[in-house]
């Protein structure tokens, strides 16, 4: 049973979208009467979007979530949720402690899934976890000393940008790029073409329009029925949220996304906001897809939302439209595209060495911007949508 006076909000879950949130919410909120937890198993905040820096032997800044919290007056739980309890509003925690909400922010994100294709989840790497990132990191020089390969399965931008930069960091590896569309088919012609410049500079082996069935210990097969000898494969298609969300009874789609109003608020439980890769987002344009991009902007807005109702004021709906499609290309070289509000390209983009400055802007903000929170705020939304979202609302 809660006996504090304070509203307690919880957050679960610290990666791009609870981090944001949570900073943005002790800055909201530091007039109320609230009480802020984040949960979040590690200690050390994850940049999934270098993560494939990390894969290719590079060492990253070391975030620690209290120190970029410290005095913002947030309680850091290291723990993982294994269960939320919506009638009495309580989370419980692995490590056995029961925390009480009032308002609940669910940020767990997602991550890649194993579970399609058979032997993925037995003899793949992903890149899902920094330790195993590093594990990884390890194992390439010995595969390269033996002149080795390697095989990435995706060709989406997790998975351009590994290639490119296992590449780029090892030249004596052969690494094949394994996708059913061309890599860059989301961007425009031009951006498209420097991309496939670069990745055959680095050697990239590109299989295009094909599709994995089955990896095996030493080998991808395809769906023509070629088999693709590799001494290490990189597993970075398809997306799996976690199942805390469903197995609460909490309203959500068939993928386990949560089910949100226009103010992220899930529509079975309004005490209950959603936001990034584990929430399902709609906008006048369609569905928005799990970007850092996005989700640190339903990050801020939900911030904002909760410090409204706690006011007792109306809140708007979201506005959001994507801008860009930011892509490293190892650490010399990269291609912006931008866009429009639906993702869908723009005639202009940006390459080369202002691309690679322009990337690192990007990759580098979201931690910045979390610390500086206590004392100015960082903008984090290039587009609102423009004249579709602003009819919509």
């Amino acid at each position: 049973m809660n006996t504090s006076t304070d509203h307690q909000i919880v957050v679960l879950g610290a990666g791009y979208t609870g981090l944001i949130a949570t900073a943005r919410l002790a800055r909201y909120t530091r007039r109320l009467n609230t009480r802020i937890t984040l949960v979040n198993p590690s200690s050390r905040f994850t940049e999934r979007l270098r993560m494939h820096q990390v894969a290719a032997g590079q060492e990253l800044t070391d975030y620690q979530i209290p120190v970029l919290l410290k005095g913002t007056g947030v309680r850091f739980r290291q723990a993982a949720a294994t269960a939320i309890d919506t009638a009495d509003r309580v989370v419980t925690l692995d490590n056995g402690a029961r925390l009480h909400y009032d308002t609940l922010v669910y940020a767990l994100g997602s991550a890649t899934d194993t579970s399609i294709v058979p032997g993925t989840a037995d003899h793949a790497w992903t890149l899902n976890d920094p330790r195993l990132a590093h594990r990884l990191s390890r194992r390439l020089p010995e595969i390269a000393a033996t002149g080795g390969a390697v095989t990435v399965c995706g060709g989406g931008l997790t998975g351009i940008e590994a290639a490119a930069e296992i590449a780029e960091a090892h030249p004596a590896l052969t690494v094949n790029l394994v996708c059913a569309t061309e890599p860059g088919s989301m961007m425009g012609e031009k951006a498209r073409a420097h991309l496939n410049r670069v990745l055959g500079r680095l050697g990239v082996v590109r299989m295009v329009g094909v599709k994995v069935t089955k990896v095996l210990p030493d080998a991808v097969r395809l769906d023509t029925g070629e088999l693709v000898p590799s001494d290490l494969i990189l597993w970075t298609s398809g997306v799996r949220v976690p199942r805390l969300a469903a197995q609460a009874g909490i309203a959500t789609d068939e993928k386990g996304l949560i089910i949100t109003d226009p103010t992220l608020r899930s529509v079975s439980h309004p005490e209950i906001h959603a936001i990034g890769d584990a929430a399902l987002v709609r906008q006048a344009w369609g569905q928005v897809h799990g970007t850092c991009q996005s989700g640190v902007v339903t990050a801020d807005y939900t911030a904002a939302v909760i410090a409204r109702l706690l006011r007792g004021k109306p809140v708007k709906p979201l506005r959001f439209g994507y801008f860009h499609q930011p892509v490293s290309l190892g650490r010399k070289d990269a291609v912006i595209q931008f866009t429009n509000a639906d993702d869908t390209p723009k005639r202009w983009y940006l390459k080369g060495k202002a691309a690679v400055v322009y990337k690192e802007q990007v990759s580098s903000t979201p931690p910045v911007a979390a610390k500086m929170s206590r004392y100015v705020k960082m903008p984090v939304q290039l587009s609102k949508g423009g004249r579709v979202t602003r009819k919509a609302a």
